[in-house]
């Protein structure tokens, strides 16, 4: 079945485990929106990859993986991804890494941009990465952005980065911050765009070519749903719909070619940057971090941690249309004596069991918890339902439950084989 991968929490859900499960099934892996802001970090054959751009797929070494039009890609940072695989021994080929010639470019003013947008925002900044994506996808919007389609002749490069340096400079030396010439723009980009030009194609045909073949396609999601542009904590969020419809609109296959959509969610919450999260508890963090866990891939940053939190989780199953769930690193929870789950808020007296669009109700949103004991018990060896603890299954089934959708998938370690089929 074409299957959609999406995270349904802040990102880090653990999602380039199951999609490097499902690819063994698949044909293609498809990567549709986000750029090198997001990190998938995947421990197989002994080996630990962090993957940003590239999709997950590529570790098979059978698989075509392709990244659409939806992706905004640092050129730069792709190809010093791609030597980092080719030196741990995986083989990226122009026939296995299939780049849409219709992706927007991440240039280097984009990234000072970001800084510039930060520093204008001060203490309500939105805790970007700085990788230059929301400004990139802003250029996208505006109709000003240059795709790798353009480098196919330089002249037409350089005539549309002049014409975009001249505000972007101006933004720029009103932050104090480095300003480029064209020449500057384009000596960084160069090589690698030179390097990746073998890749770059339109990917739609091959897509769509497979799809009528009956093939099977893996969509890859990046970054989470609770940060997509129009269904997250607004603000405090991507610049792009990282919910299921963005795999469509960020690779050129309709909805009618997709089947099954799989939403993955940790057993507890996480969130990297600024904004809201109501369930967000320091001893939870502090159990996480002081065991080595819970450091973002891409930025290193501690994550902020809380109680599952089912209120966003509903939310985030509606609008993706999920059809199965998958619940990750549920051997986290092991120790814990007893757990908590928020089944609704508490804003201004009033019961809530989806989440608000106002910026008050967020800072209003008190958790309303159900308590529910733990199973103090190693799970990391456990191969199939009937090997769970009971108080981990009964934590399971209430989280369907709440949710809506069944549990499908459980990620109980971080190896391949650490993952129960439901």
């Amino acid at each position: 079945m074409n299957t959609i991968i999406c995270g349904l929490q802040w990102g880090d859900e653990g999602k380039g485990k199951i999609v490097d499960y499902l690819t063994e099934s698949a044909d293609l892996v498809a990567r549709g929106q986000g750029g090198n802001n997001a990190g998938h970090t995947v421990l197989a054959n002994g080996k630990k990859y962090i993957l940003h751009l590239v999709p997950s797929g590529i570790l098979w070494g059978n698989k075509t993986c392709v990244i659409g039009n939806g992706v905004v890609m640092d050129p730069v940072g792709l190809c010093k991804e791609i030597t980092t695989l080719e030196e741990q021994g995986i083989t990226i080929t122009p026939e296995l890494l299939l780049i849409s010639d219709r992706a927007h470019v991440v240039l280097p003013y984009h990234r000072e941009l970001d800084a510039a947008r930060e520093a204008a925002l001060g203490k309500n900044k939105i805790g970007t990465t700085k990788r230059g994506i929301g400004p990139t996808y802003a250029d996208k919007a505006n109709r000003i952005g240059l795709r790798l389609a353009d480098f196919h002749d330089e002249e037409t490069a350089r005539e549309l980065i002049d014409i975009r340096l001249q505000e972007a400079n101006e933004t720029l030396t009103r932050y104090g911050l480095p300003t480029f010439t064209t020449d500057e723009v384009l000596d960084e980009v160069r090589p690698a765009i030179a390097r990746l030009l073998p890749h770059v194609t339109n990917v739609i045909p091959t897509l769509h070519k497979a799809w009528k073949e009956k093939k099977t396609i893996l969509f890859e999601g990046a970054q989470g749903s609770l940060l997509d542009i129009d269904f997250g904590t607004y603000p405090f969020l991507t610049s792009s719909n990282t919910t299921a419809g963005g795999a469509c609109t960020g690779s050129g296959l309709p909805p009618t070619a997709i089947e099954r959509v799989i939403g993955v969610c940790k057993a507890y919450t996480t969130r990297v940057g600024s904004g809201p999260m109501p369930t967000e508890n320091d001893d939870i963090s502090a159990y996480f971090h002081a065991r080595g866990m819970e450091f973002g891939a891409t930025t290193g940053r501690a994550r902020r941690c809380g109680w599952l939190d089912t209120v966003l989780l509903r939310m985030a199953v509606m609008v993706n249309g999920v059809t199965d769930l998958a619940v990750t690193i549920v051997d986290g929870l092991d120790e814990r004596e007893s757990l908590k789950i928020c089944v609704a808020y508490d804003i201004d007296g009033e019961r809530h069991e989806f989440p608000p669009a106002t910026r008050s109700g967020w800072d209003k949103a008190t958790p309303i918890y159900e308590e529910l004991p733990g199973w103090q018990s190693d799970t990391t060896a456990a191969r199939s339902w009937d090997d769970l603890p009971e108080n981990a299954k009964t934590y399971l089934n209430r989280l369907s439950e709440l949710v809506g959708a069944p549990v499908s998938f459980i990620g109980n370690g971080p190896e391949r084989e650490q993952t129960i089929i439901v």
